[in-house]
């Protein structure tokens, strides 16, 4: 291999790599958000506060 194929190889697998991070950071936030619990209520009703 001469230099300036190892050069596009290297440049090509740096995107590569710059890509699935972008796209598993998109995936862990929605993971997150669909786990993300739901919010309580604020008043419960008069039978659970006995």
């Amino acid at each position: 291999m001469d230099e300036s194929s190892k050069d596009s190889r290297a440049e090509r697998l740096k995107a590569a790599l710059r890509d699935n991070l972008r796209r598993r950071k998109a995936q862990a936030r929605g993971r997150a958000a669909a786990e993300a619990p739901q919010p309580a209520e604020t008043d419960p009703p008069e039978e659970s506060r006995r």
